[in-house]
Order: C-alpha cells, then sequence, then structure tokens
C-alpha cells in the first residue's frame, strides 16, 4: 500500500523543515526495508521509467536547459537516457538485499543491509541525470533518498520527482521513499539535511563537498574535473580527434569528465591540429587568446557567463567576432603553462581546449603533472597511444583514478556499453582529489555489508614461517 504524500505546511526552520522531511522518510523506508530483491528491483524498473519515458526526458532537459541556462536540450537527452540505460544495465542481476556472498573457507556470509535515509545534493549542470542515477542506487539497496537540488535545477528535480512518484504509485511502492527539499532550496536546509540524514552523496562543487564532508555525516563526495588527454607520435590523429571533438562539445562540456586539455607529440602536432581543425576545432590568434582568457578569467576564476555555453554566446561574452570562430564548434589556444597564472590549464566547463605541445613522452607526461599539480588530481586522464609503455606508466605514475584508452573521454569515463565501468555521474578521486573512494559511484557504495563469521579449522602460522626468510638473511 501506498504512503500517501503528505500536504503540510511548510515549519519556519530549517531544523524542523528537513526533521519532517526525515520523519517521513524513515516510516517510508522502514516498509521498503522489507522488500524482497525482485519487489527493489520492479522500483528501479519503475523509477527508470519515469526519466526514460520519452516526453518527461524531453520535458526534464528543456526544464534544466531554461532554468539553470547550462548545456543544451538534444544532449540532456540523450545523457538523460544513455546513463539511465546504462545503469539499469550495471543494477541487472545485481544482488542488493540479503545473502550476497559466501566465503566458506573463512566462514563468512555477507548480507546487505540498507543505509537508511540517503541525502543527495545536485548540481545544476546535471540536474535530471544525476539525482535519477543516485535515487535508483538508492532504491536497489533498500533505501529512501531525499534530494537537495540547485537552485537554479529545483524545478527540473521536482517534475522529476513528480514522475517519480507516479511511477512508484503504480507499483504500490510508498511515495515518501523519494523527496525533495521544498523552494526556496536555501544552503542552510541542505546542511540541515546532510547533518539529519544517514548518508550523504555529494557532487558539485567543492564548498558543497566539504560541506557534505563536514556534516557529521558519513560522506561520499567527489574531486575536481580537469581532464588532460595525451596524443604521442603513434596515434591515430584522425581517431583521436574524432573522439576529443565529440566528447568536449557534448552538452557545451557540462561534464566533468570533458576534455580540458590535449598535450600532442611534436612529431604529429600539425597533423594533430589539422585533424581538430577538421573536426571543428578553430585556433585563437595570440590577441584572441589574450582576449577571452580576459572574458573566462577576470579576477583569475571562470565566469558563469561562459560556463557551459555555446561558442557562439562565449564569443558574444569575450567580443570575438572574427568569423570562424563564430562558426566553430570549439575554441582551441596554444599554452605552455600551468598554473594559476595559465589559468586555461585549469578546468573551463565550456568548449575550450588547451593544446599544448611535447618533445616527448617524458616531456607530455611532466606537462600532464603540472596540470593536475594545479587542478584535477585524482580524477582522470587520457591517451592515444598504440605504445602500452606510455599506458602503463600512466597507470603507474600518474594520480588519477582512470586512465582513459583512446575513447571518448566524456562518454567512457562515466561507464560506457563498450567498457567495464560502472554507469555514473559521480567520480570517486580518491585521497589525491580528497575522496574517500577512488571508483565510480554506484550501488555498492549504499548498502552496508553485515558479516556473520562462524569458526573456521585454526590457522595460526609459526614464528619460523613468518620469519624465517628474514631471520636467514640478516640474523634474529
Amino acid at each position: 500500500m501506498n504512503t500517501p504524500v503528505h500536504h503540510v505546511t511548510i515549519p519556519n526552520t530549517a531544523t524542523e523543515c528537513v526533521r519532517l522531511l526525515i520523519e517521513r522518510a524513515r516510516t517510508a523506508q522502514n516498509i521498503y526495508a522489507r522488500y524482497s530483491q525482485e519487489q527493489l528491483d520492479e522500483v528501479v524498473a519503475a523509477v527508470g521509467w519515469a526519466i526514460m519515458h520519452p516526453a518527461h526526458n524531453r520535458t526534464l532537459a528543456e526544464a534544466a536547459v531554461k532554468d539553470t541556462g547550462l548545456g543544451n536540450v538534444p544532449d540532456k537527452i540523450i545523457k538523460n537516457h544513455r546513463k539511465t540505460l546504462g545503469l539499469l544495465r550495471d543494477l541487472r542481476g545485481a544482488i542488493s538485499t540479503g545473502v550476497i556472498a559466501t566465503y566458506p573457507e573463512k566462514g563468512i556470509t555477507e548480507i546487505a543491509r540498507p543505509v537508511g535515509v540517503v541525502a543527495a545534493v545536485v548540481p545544476s549542470t546535471n540536474p535530471g541525470a544525476t539525482p535519477a542515477n543516485n535515487v535508483i542506487n538508492a532504491l536497489k539497496c533498500g533505501n529512501a533518498i531525499i534530494l537537495s537540488p540547485s537552485p537554479k535545477g529545483h524545478s527540473t528535480c521536482a517534475k522529476l520527482v513528480e514522475y517519480i512518484h507516479a511511477e512508484l504509485n503504480r507499483v504500490g511502492a510508498p511515495l515518501d521513499l523519494v523527496q525533495t527539499l521544498p523552494q526556496p532550496a536555501a544552503r542552510e536546509m541542505s546542511t540541515e539535511l546532510m547533518k539529519q540524514a544517514d548518508l550523504v552523496v555529494v557532487t558539485g562543487s567543492r564548498s558543497n563537498v566539504r560541506a557534505g564532508y563536514s556534516s557529521g555525516t558519513p560522506a561520499l563526495g567527489v574531486g575536481v574535473g580537469n581532464v588532460a588527454v595525451i596524443v604521442d607520435e603513434s596515434a591515430d590523429c584522425a581517431d583521436a580527434a574524432g573522439k576529443i571533438m565529440r566528447s568536449k562539445i557534448f552538452d557545451n562540456a557540462t561534464s566533468c569528465s570533458s576534455e580540458n586539455s590535449v598535450i600532442i607529440h611534436t612529431r604529429v602536432y600539425d597533423a594533430m591540429l589539422g585533424a581538430l581543425a577538421k573536426e571543428g576545432g578553430v585556433l585563437l590568434t595570440p590577441t584572441e587568446k589574450a582576449t577571452l582568457q580576459k572574458a573566462m578569467f577576470p579576477g583569475g576564476r571562470l565566469s558563469p557567463a561562459v560556463t557551459a555555453q555555446s561558442v557562439s554566446k562565449i564569443c558574444a561574452v569575450a567580443g570575438l567576432t572574427r568569423p570562424a570562430l563564430l562558426d566553430a564548434r570549439c575554441l582551441m589556444v596554444e599554452e605552455s603553462g600551468c598554473g594559476k597564472d595559465s589559468p586555461f590549464s585549469g578546468e573551463k566547463l565550456s568548449p575550450v581546449l588547451a593544446i599544448y605541445r611535447a618533445g616527448d613522452f617524458h616531456h607530455a607526461f611532466n606537462i600532464m603533472r603540472g596540470i593536475y599539480d594545479y587542478m584535477g588530481n585524482g580524477h582522470s586522464c587520457g591517451i592515444y597511444t598504440d605504445d602500452e609503455s606510455h599506458i602503463s606508466r600512466l597507470g603507474h605514475e600518474m594520480t588519477v583514478c582512470r586512465v582513459i584508452v583512446k575513447q571518448s573521454h566524456t562518454f567512457a569515463n562515466g561507464g560506457s556499453f563498450d567498457n567495464g565501468l560502472p554507469f555514473s555521474l559521480s567520480m570517486g578521486c580518491g585521497t589525491w582529489g580528497g575522496n574517500s573512494f577512488s571508483e565510480n559511484l554506484n550501488y555498492h557504495h549504499f548498502m552496508n555489508v553485515t558479516r556473520v563469521v562462524r569458526t573456521i579449522p585454526d590457522n595460526q602460522p609459526s614464528e619460523e614461517e613468518l620469519f624465517g626468510p628474514y631471520w636467514k638473511k640478516y640474523g634474529k
């Protein structure tokens, strides 16, 4: 039986308002925690359809662009569909309640348990796909979830929850399993939600992630993106350019996995620039670069006026009028430095790409290292090469949690149908990026695991077994 949505007067204080939302969520979750795997999976399918229904998807995409001013409708439709479809593929057949593993040799049985009520902080860049991803993962594991949208993305989140409630109603699940903070989406209320929930999931700005970590509640936050990609002398430049451009311009580069810098071996530098030009990239002159830099980074910080905007809008903001620029799919600037004095070396969240020239792979590696020392440490990098030693060096030495090989970074990094990463919009960046996890956020992060432990035959080693080789080499 459904738990009805309560229409109550919003209390005056954020603490009381959130307390009532949490109370309703816990009541619903106490019922939901007893669902079988089959019932959980039915609810997951219902929520997946709530966003993938073509009419719903278009409405959410249009609302997101209208209200946030970020990205574009066609690409958001693709993102909502693709990310949800991929996530549902990942969850198909996954066990998320009851016994999930047994280890007879260890005498251990693992049992999946819900975490309770999840607080999910949602960025304005993806106000449809990201909350849908979080809701599905949370419900897969028997939890309730309350969304904390950005002020600009609130209407999209509210519409998504409306669609979800309609589907929950169809399958007879408690509607209060999924809620959103009421408008206005004040920071005070979001902070209070993070304090009162059982688990916090934060995708978005550094300030939001820090707030999650300092809330006193267990939190999963993500690191800053600033993807750099190496194109070495063995690369297929046409293939690399096509993939980089498709990735770079998708949804006006709202993704944290969008390429921000391309580091090109000098032997293929001209060929690669030519290939990028064929894909719609236009290289700025030094004067145009200076003009764009002034508009994009006033006071050294990325301007919201250019974030996730089209090339034509960025040119208008910067006062760039060369016809070739206005018709470009992506603006390209040659860069050599890294750090605050070279702001194009940082994350740009726009169809603007920094181009570096490297004398050899060691030089390219050091340029990439400098970029991540400035911004994006822990997130991910990419490479186009036929040299396995180059891939291996990035995997063993670069401080990133994902090395994407010969793939469009935006589409590959958050899970793809032709790689094995989980579909996700939230990338853990490990300790390098100030995070507690280093993989793509997935349903495993939304469950507790209880271990039933039984005795096994005694397995106590002797001192000789442990220290024999050491004693033989160094003595006792």
